[in-house]
């Protein structure tokens, strides 16, 4: 069974920078060909997509974030990254990892998810 362990996050003002992690074990394929993503789900509102690589490793980021964000990923360790700087308080939230053959893009019918690290951006 794949599994994705989050690690990172945590509080800082308004401006600041984080960067979250996400390392993948991985047994049925070869970390290179799941489709990764970053998604986010702040209290009372439903989960939203963030950032994601295509079928293709071309990179997709919510509108809210561009410019601010980078998501990259080390395919040597299984590792998937979100860098976030210029934070802004409405970018509090829980955020996830998620993995997938089927490229979902920023819809989340990802199939394998990591446990979720909390962000939060106070002003």
């Amino acid at each position: 069974e794949e599994q994705l362990v989050q690690s990172g996050g945590g509080s800082v003002q308004s401006g600041g920078s984080l960067r979250l992690s996400c390392a993948a074990s991985i047994s049925r394929y070869t970390y290179s060909q799941y489709c990764m993503g970053w998604f986010r789900q702040a209290p009372g509102k439903e989960r939203e997509g963030v950032a994601a690589f295509d079928e293709d490793g071309r990179v997709i980021y919510a509108d809210s974030v561009k410019g601010r964000f980078t998501i990259s990923k080390d395919n040597a360790k299984n590792t998937l990254y979100l860098q976030m700087n210029s934070l802004k308080p409405e970018d509090t939230a829980m955020y996830y990892c998620a993995a997938d053959r089927v490229a979902w893009g920023l819809h989340d019918r990802y199939n394998y998810w990591g446990q979720g690290t909390q962000v939060t951006v106070s002003s």
